[in-house]
């Protein structure tokens, strides 16, 4: 009797159907596809991440050992103490990449303390490793999960840090056991979970190389796609992770190309808000999710919920906006995927770069935080981040004039140069004129971008340096951007009026404790297409810079002549807003006086 085949997740396999010829086929052009966008990374530099990582471990068990001189305690017990260093996220899970950094947790016994972490930690990395090696770390403490953010060897490092109740941490401790959660505080709770759901998810996914081959090209689509981000509401890396196991549950013996096109028709015709789940939640004495009983819970879009225990949905923050374009981008994957089975589509085309800016959305609005001092401009701008999503959320609600509120995934850094307090206040608004470093797209998690409540603090070598100004005033904004989708009702009416939305937004942002308004700007500036900077759009790759339309006018004989583009009619706005050009609805970012 033949052996029946083993359930992975909650429910029996939707196929177990072994690869045909034609899997094989479009398997082996993914991964090509794949090499051709430079995914794999070398030899050389995956042996450079396991050096760097044996310089973290070496770091910690040397400064558990610091911790323990402080406390009196006797060089044989010293030895005793140990501690571990513990990757996860993209490379525990075999998806990383040439770039990638590297999620990283500091575990030590319960003699060493978070704030001896981070006072202690990164001197003794430095000693270890040699300052030339640490070009740049910036230290967190005050973030939901405290983080240090690293680049080590050239390799960007997040670190985090546990301290768990008990005497030693041998270099062979696993983090698996819920009891290790015991007498934990809640920060220390989020930090070990980060590692105990990546290794679930790998235990949990039928077979790990088709695992990781599908979850390449669906951590790059989305990326491509602009749909890659959890800080401003979009799935990120491990509720991807997740999505794509649950998938090879129900398809245990497909291949990676064929994950991918599975993948596409599993979500296209999911029943949100069913969770999505690799296993069973289980309970315990710590709070889990439950939309039974927690209303939060019950509110969650898109729940994508950890397998490990605490169980949580790490995708709570998707707003309605951004439910719309992933299940829209996963429309146009399903569609594109049944066409590379058939022979009319190639896997370039599901990867083809997002059309955020060229000609996804007729208006924008331009979040720009300023500052004259780049560390305070860097701080300010995370701090400002992690708010969007709460604007976004706040935009949904005003469905007479707002069908869709897009937030891009990228904070685009620029460098000014004023000569006047007049040019300041002109940057501020978004004037581009005054522009004199390239413009730069900062990822959320870029150590250039603090994007944990704006909390950073840079210790050493914070990156490159900024443009050298001789004189004049220098600003460094950071522009985050989000693309409106007008109902009928504006189009009609061009008038938006969003400046109750946009004061609760500044109000938020100002809560910040490090607030200091003689230093800290943030304005809220719409547009048009046309009117987005030119820096925004890749010339060299063949983007279009939108052009503004021209104006057609009936003539007697019924025909049309077509003008040149007006020129701006300026109108007054409220409290310093820039004037509304007789093509730009009226947008009221601000409050009338």
């Amino acid at each position: 009797m033949a052996q029946p085949t083993k359930q992975w997740g909650l429910t029996p396999p939707m196929s177990t159907s072994l690869p045909t010829p034609l899997d094989n086929e479009k398997n082996a052009e993914l991964v090509e596809e794949l090499k051709k966008n430079n995914n794999y990374e070398t030899h050389d530099e995956t042996q450079k991440r396991i050096k760097t990582l044996r310089l973290l471990n070496q770091a910690n068990r040397e400064f558990v050992k610091e911790a323990g001189r402080r406390q009196g305690l006797p060089q044989n017990q010293l030895d005793q103490l140990g501690g571990k260093i513990y990757p996860y996220g993209s490379y525990r899970l075999g998806v990383y990449g040439p770039g990638s950094d590297i999620d990283t947790l500091a575990v030590a016994p319960k003699s060493a303390t978070r704030e001896q972490f981070f006072e202690f930690f990164p001197d003794i990395l430095r000693r270890i490793a040699g300052p030339e090696a640490v070009t740049s770390c910036t230290a967190v403490p005050d973030a939901f999960v405290p983080i240090i953010k690293l680049v080590v060897n050239g390799i960007e490092i997040d670190l985090i840090f546990a301290s768990l109740n008990r005497q030693t941490i041998p270099s062979d401790f696993e983090l698996r056991d819920n009891k290790i959660l015991d007498g934990l505080d809640e920060a220390t709770i989020r930090a070990v979970t980060g590692p105990r759901v990546t290794d679930t998810i790998l235990e949990l996914v039928p077979e790990q190389k088709t695992f990781r081959t599908a979850l390449r090209a669906i951590k790059l689509w989305a990326q491509r796609r602009a749909i890659y981000a959890n800080i401003v509401g979009y799935p990120g890396g491990v509720a991807w992770a997740m999505l794509v196991g649950r998938v090879c549950q129900m398809y245990p013996k497909a291949i990676g190309a064929t994950l991918v096109h599975k993948f596409f028709n599993v979500l296209k015709h999911w029943n949100w808000p069913t969770p999505v789940q690799l296993q069973d939640i289980e309970k315990g004495p710590q709070r889990t999710w439950n939309p039974q009983l927690y209303p939060g819970d019950k509110k969650n879009l898109m729940p994508v919920i950890t397998p490990a225990y605490p169980s949580m949905c790490a995708t709570f923050n998707i707003t309605l906006s951004n439910k719309a374009v992933i299940l829209r981008e996963i429309d146009r994957g399903f569609k594109i995927a049944g066409d590379i089975f058939e022979g009319k589509a190639q896997w370039a085309d599901l990867l083809k770069k997002h059309t955020f800016f060229t000609k996804d959305h007729k208006y924008y609005l331009s979040i720009i935080t300023a500052c004259q001092d780049s560390q305070e401009a860097k701080a300010w701008s995370g701090a400002v981040e992690s708010k969007i999503r709460h604007f976004v959320g706040a935009l949904d609600l005003n469905t007479k004039m707002i069908m869709l509120a897009r937030p891009f995934i990228k904070a685009v850094k620029r460098q000014h140069q004023c000569e006047n307090e007049e040019q300041v206040r002109q940057v501020r608004r978004g004037e581009m004129k005054y522009k004199i470093a390239e413009t730069t797209m900062i990822e959320s998690t870029d150590p250039d971008l603090v994007a944990a409540g704006g909390a950073g603090t840079a210790t050493n070598g914070d990156d490159a340096a900024p443009a050298k100004i001789d004189t004049g005033i220098p600003v460094y904004t950071y522009t985050f951007y989000i693309g409106i989708d007008p109902t009928p009702l504006l189009e009609q009416t061009r008038n938006l009026d969003i400046h109750v939305e946009t004061k609760m937004f500044k109000d938020r942002c100002y809560t910040w404790d490090k607030i200091d308004p003689s230093k800290h700007f943030l304005e809220v500036v719409p547009c048009k297409g046309w009117m987005l900077p030119d820096d925004l759009f890749d010339t060299a790759a063949g983007e279009a810079v939108p052009s503004k339309p021209s104006r057609k006018r009936k003539l007697a004989n019924g025909d049309t002549s077509v003008d040149e583009p007006p020129a701006k009619r300026l109108a007054p706005a409220p409290n310093g807003a820039p004037a509304a050009s007789a093509a730009t609805p009226p947008i009221t970012p601000h409050a009338p006086s």
